[in-house]
């Protein structure tokens, strides 16, 4: 280096937003690869999980260990970070959970921050997805669209939105309007690595069909309108525990009707700037844990996890019988992956006596030695005694290979091939609803006339966050899932497919 020259380094990526810091990240990562010599880390993935909740609207307290587990690992002396997604108003606004920020000693500076939007990328997202949906509304009037396949989005929950026409006597073109994490444009956001990417990825996008046809938004839009809106959406916000590790925070898709993971572009940061990076994963592993592996990982080249950390509390793990198999089977699944995997309960007050009785139950299943303590109460204290089995992992295990795709597998094949490995339905008991061969076949249609093949779209697993199969509470030879419709995310480069007791309302139910 020129003698007077400074050496680059995350600050010069990095400026204030009001009380938080927000961070290029595709400017850092584009620096580093230009630059194969500067001074970075190769930090390792580990994924935190849960088991599957017994009511939807119910956390494990994945944040709260992930927040706990970092203090815990720099406490220890480990370079320790966490990547989390941003909360969507209409869910912790709403009154559905209270917030997801962690809790107690294990809680982020600043959660106002992260569970009211004002970081600023959720507000961007749905005021970009909403400026392609008038885009296409134009294009209605132009002559150039027959419909619309694109919804409106919007953070503020409101029934009376769940169904909706324009020009009502005139073109009754329908619309749908969906909650901003729901949308394609988020998925986008989560999975590109520059803005070039995003640009390319939305100019993709199907706004809808002419003659019946796909038209995507690259044939009429000016995306420079939409990069423009997203300038600080693509920056992660850099936060911190209120014991002083480092969160991102950073994209926020839910798990159960979309990809469920941070942004690729902040886990890649983090691992460049820290030894241990912690991604939580929403819902359980059925739901979050099963999209990082099979569409992060498998697809879009995400680094495999080093190990894993499957969260539960001690009433759902043991106190309904017909459900017990459920977090078992998640551990032994990672586990088949060949990922170390360790059992957290997250315990709450009182249950402190119960830990002997845990620790057997965990023995008896052949479990790892459990990681067990009441993490709002103590935060990263009560777990930094019991992380030697943990460590020793993330010190002496190797960095693992990347797994294989799944393109070119056929939607049904695909989705009975995670049938049988993430909810243990084997592919005789995957049912097809009447109608599911017909969205098929539309969908095939579709992504031709797009110049595109379904099979080469990754696939997302539209889903109930509380249940794993048509009934998880059937004998386990009687358990199936079955297929309901199928959607195309041509820019995204995903297709949804709907199973089970879907829960695809736009807005939330306000409890």
């Amino acid at each position: 280096m020129e003698k007077g020259l400074s050496m680059t380094t995350i600050e010069d990526f990095t400026s204030q937003y009001g009380l938080v810091e927000k961070i290029d990240a595709f400017g850092y990562l584009d620096y580093l690869k230009n630059n194969p010599d500067a001074p970075r880390k190769h930090g390792k993935v580990v994924l935190v999980t849960a088991d599957t909740p017994l009511k939807a609207s119910r956390g494990e307290g994945k944040t709260t260990t992930t927040i706990a587990l970092i203090d815990a690992l720099n406490k220890r002396g480990i370079d320790a970070a966490a990547v989390l997604r941003q909360p969507s108003m209409g869910i912790t606004a709403a009154g559905s959970k209270g917030g997801a920020s962690g809790g107690g000693k294990a809680s982020l500076t600043h959660p106002e921050l992260i569970d009211w939007g004002l970081c600023g990328e959720m507000g961007a997202i749905e005021a970009a997805q909403n400026l392609l949906v008038s885009f296409a509304e134009k294009a209605v009037d132009e002559g150039r669209l027959d419909d619309i396949l694109v919804p409106r989005v919007s953070e503020v929950p409101s029934r009376s939105l769940r169904s909706i026409a324009v020009d009502y006597g005139k073109g009754d073109v329908k619309e749908k309007v969906v909650l901003t994490p729901t949308c394609e444009l988020m998925q986008i956001v989560v999975l590109s690595r520059s803005m070039d990417e995003i640009a390319e990825r939305v100019s993709k996008m199907i706004a809808g069909t002419k003659d019946g046809k796909a038209v995507t938004f690259g044939e009429f839009v000016d995306l420079w309108r939409i990069t423009g809106i997203l300038a600080d959406a693509v920056k992660p916000a850099k936060t911190e525990t209120i014991n002083g590790s480092p969160v991102y925070v950073h994209g926020g898709p839910f798990a159960n009707v979309s990809i469920g993971i941070p942004t690729l572009v902040s886990v890649e940061m983090a691992c460049a700037l820290h030894d241990v990076v912690i991604v939580e994963a929403g819902y359980g592993t059925d739901a979050g844990a099963q999209k990082w592996l099979d569409i992060a990982c498998r697809e879009f080249g995400a680094q495999w996890p080093s190990a894993a950390v499957v969260v539960t509390r001690a009433s759902t793990w043991r106190d309904d019988p017909e459900l017990a198999w459920r977090y078992p089977f998640h551990v032994e699944r990672l586990e088949k992956l060949d990922i170390p995997t360790f059992p957290l309960v997250n315990l709450w007050d009182g249950e402190d006596d119960q830990i002997p009785s845990l620790k057997e139950t965990a023995a008896k299943l052949e479990f790892r030695d459990p990681i067990i303590g009441n993490l709002y109460r103590d935060g990263g204290e009560a777990l930094a005694p019991q992380l030697d089995a943990f460590v020793d992992v993330l010190e002496h295990g190797s960095m693992p290979a990347q797994p294989h795709s799944h393109k070119g597998m056929s939607v049904i094949e695909n989705v009975k091939w995670v049938a049988e490995n993430a909810y243990g339905v084997p592919a005789e008991r995957v049912l097809l609803k009447d109608g599911f061969i017909a969205s098929r076949d539309e969908a095939v249609k579709l992504c031709e006339s797009a110049g595109i093949s379904l099979a080469d779209l990754a696939l997302v697993a539209v889903k109930s966050p509380a249940t794993m199969t048509d009934n998880d509470r059937a004998p386990e030879d009687e358990r199936t899932v079955t297929l309901k419709k199928v959607e195309v995310h041509a820019g995204a480069g995903l297709v949804h497919v709907n199973l089970t007791t879907s829960l695809t309302t736009p807005m939330p139910k306000i409890v």
